[in-house]
């Protein structure tokens, strides 16, 4: 199959590098010119300057910063979309908008492109070893049958979640939960060492109890009390998800005091800063005292 890959940093890199693995004829373009032409001759693929150099695509999936960028590569001033064939197959996996995401599928459908979102959890370790999880939303099911043999190149648990724009929906939502339990468990630290508690001893109670999660367990333990915070996922990133959740309480009438609070103290983590430092470094920002990491 012919696929256009838009959008090769992090997570984008290894997920194309699976599809060519995969066997599939695959174009990438980046507005990162020297992305595209390392991209490329590491992975015997082809490389483009121009989006219209991904016209005779069947598939094109984006994995960029946020929608706002994707419908600006869609649909912006020489914009893909004007030179793709009806019957193109177009897989949002960025962490955008669900809203958006529903206004342009319906755009994109008024010229014969099939949208599907299939946002990703699992970060740049599960994206290297194609292991992610992907959920999957769209309105068209023989245009998901036909994208999950791509999917199954790049993540190893795909969950159908509904219609167009619902994947991404679950991806802010779950973004949103993970956000919450780090600033939760960075207070806890924070009290427990002005408290005189060891931080690694907290931890290891904590993740034999109750307050045990995935944030616990791995970025506290692994980011945060080694001062490594290399998980690869930036501040900007989760500030922006939270506050796609918090757009989306509000589209829904929802009351979400926590919700508000938490987008709060990830755009402050955002602000103090700055988007691109690592996310687990949020918890310097929470304390300015702070001298352990």
């Amino acid at each position: 199959m012919r696929v256009g890959f838009i959008g090769i940093g992090n997570m984008g890199s290894p997920m194309a590098g699976h599809i060519v693995q995969g066997g599939h004829t695959v174009t990438v373009y980046d507005s990162d010119a020297e992305k595209v032409s390392r991209f490329a001759s590491t992975n015997g693929c082809r490389g483009s300057s121009t989006l219209a150099d991904l016209s005779d695509s069947e598939v094109v999936i984006t994995m960029l910063p946020d929608g706002h960028v994707v419908r600006s590569v869609m649909r912006g001033e020489g914009g893909l979309a004007q030179h793709l064939k009806p019957g193109t197959l177009f897989i949002d996996m960025s962490s955008s908008d669900p809203v958006g995401t529903r206004t342009l599928g319906g755009e994109l459908a008024a010229l014969g492109i099939v949208m599907l979102d299939g946002p990703v959890s699992g970060a740049v370790p599960r994206a290297i070893t194609g292991k992610l999880a992907i959920m999957i939303g769209g309105d068209d099911k023989a245009a998901i049958e036909r994208a999950k043999p791509i999917f199954s190149l790049m993540g190893d648990r795909l969950f159908e979640t509904g219609g167009l724009g619902s994947a991404h929906a679950m991806k802010s939502l779950n973004n949103y939960i993970a956000a919450a339990t780090f600033a939760a468990s960075a207070e806890a630290l924070l009290i427990g060492q002005r408290f005189g508690l060891d931080p690694k001893t907290m931890f290891d109670i904590i993740n034999v109890s109750t307050g045990r999660s995935f944030v616990s367990e791995m970025v506290m333990k692994e980011h945060v009390i080694t001062g490594k915070f290399s998980t690869g996922f930036t501040v900007g990133l989760l500030a922006k998800d939270v506050g796609i959740a918090a757009d989306l309480g509000e589209a829904m009438n929802l009351d979400a005091p926590v919700l508000r609070l938490v987008r709060e103290r990830w755009a402050l983590a955002r602000d103090r800063l700055g988007a691109a430092r690592d996310n687990a470094e949020a918890v310097k920002s929470w304390d300015e005292d702070l001298k352990t990491f």
